[in-house]
Order: structure tokens, then C-alpha cells, then sequence
């Protein structure tokens, strides 16, 4: 009757909290396990079986989370996303206090981690994955959208003069290429050179 809790009900909601906060942790394991596969195997050599082995938890278990390789593969897209929009929303909480130098530092590094190592496996699987593809593609173009904004913000950029816009684009066009080149070699010394050159550049375009 209304109103009314019985012993029951609170058992089965005591039993169904652990289960759901179990469910979701299974379901974080494996968001993080496929982002790790991505990272290191690439498309081809992250199939469920590989995410499900290194997140701990049976091929079956998986797929109640995530039927097909598809939908875990996207799932996995939305949270390389959020996850990546996270980092560069945490780089720096306070500002950046003038200190374009370090804006620059901090975003090569975001482009050249693990979080955009696992997004340029998911580019060339959506290259040939219809299934993948578009959401890849909106969820990168929010992505984009959030870095160049918080870019201005954190470099002081008054994107109303002339070319500071494509300046900053070229900045971090310039991070994305030492993220690719990063795939090959890790060149610390050379992009830390690199760095320091382009910050150089803003002060003079920027003011």
C-alpha cells in the first residue's frame, strides 16, 4: 500500500544499489580498456575479446554492456571525447596568467598523451567504418570547437584583429602534427624547441 516500505522492498533496493554501482564500474573498465587497446593495438587488434581480457571481466560480461564491437567502439568515441575535454577543461583551472609558454606546453601535451593517441586510432577506424564514422565526426567537431575556444581564452586572444583566428587555428594544427609525429618517435628535445618557437610567435602576433 502507499506510503508503506516493507523489509522487502528495502532489501531489494539494498541488493539492487551494489549491482548498479557494480554495473557501472564493469561498464568503466571496459570504456577504459578499449581507449587502452586503441591506444597501443589499434583497430584491428582491439576486438571484445581483447577489451574484455584487459578489463578484467568475460567476453559475455561485455557484450551485456555492449552487444556489438560497434557499440562498445562508439561508446568508446564519446568518452575519449569527454574524457579529452576534461583534460583540457583541468589544464589550467586557474588561468594561465600571462604565461603563453606554458598555454602552449600544455596543449602539445594533451595532443601528444594517450587520450589523442586513442582518438587518432578511432579517425582511421572511422575512415572505414560507417558506423563510426559519424559520430566520430560530430563528436570531434565539439571537441575542436571546445580547444580552440579555451585556447583564446587561456592565450588572451582578441580574435576580432586580423588573422589572431587562424593563428590560433595554426597553433593547434601545429600541436595535432606533433601529436601524429609522436605516433613514431618521441622527440622531446625537438618539440620542446618547437614550443618555445611558436611561443615566441604568439607574443609577437598576439601583443
Amino acid at each position: 500500500m502507499g506510503g508503506v516500505t516493507t523489509v522487502g522492498d528495502r532489501a531489494d533496493r539494498a541488493d539492487r544499489v551494489p549491482k548498479q554501482d557494480r554495473s557501472r564500474a564493469t561498464r568503466q573498465r571496459l570504456l577504459e580498456a578499449a581507449v587502452a587497446c586503441l591506444a597501443e593495438h589499434g583497430w584491428a587488434g582491439s576486438t571484445v575479446s581483447v577489451v574484455a581480457e584487459r578489463a578484467g571481466v568475460s567476453r559475455g560480461a561485455a557484450q551485456h554492456h555492449f552487444p556489438t564491437r560497434e557499440d562498445l567502439f562508439t561508446a568508446a568515441v564519446e568518452y575519449v571525447a569527454e574524457e579529452r575535454s576534461t583534460a583540457l577543461r583541468a589544464l589550467f583551472p586557474q588561468g594561465a596568467a600571462g604565461d603563453r609558454r606554458a598555454v602552449v606546453s600544455g596543449l602539445v601535451d594533451l595532443y601528444t598523451g594517450p587520450l589523442f593517441r586513442a582518438a587518432l586510432h578511432l579517425w582511421v577506424a572511422a575512415s572505414n567504418e560507417e558506423q563510426l564514422r559519424p559520430r566520430v565526426t560530430e563528436l570531434e567537431a565539439r571537441v575542436g570547437r571546445e580547444t580552440h575556444r579555451i585556447a583564446v581564452d587561456l592565450l588572451g586572444a582578441d580574435e576580432s584583429r586580423p588573422g589572431v583566428r587562424e593563428t590560433v587555428q595554426g597553433l593547434l594544427d601545429m600541436a595535432r602534427g606533433l601529436g601524429l609525429a609522436n605516433l613514431l618517435t618521441d622527440d622531446a628535445a625537438r618539440r620542446d624547441r618547437v614550443v618555445t618557437q611558436w611561443a615566441l610567435l604568439l607574443e609577437e602576433t598576439l601583443g
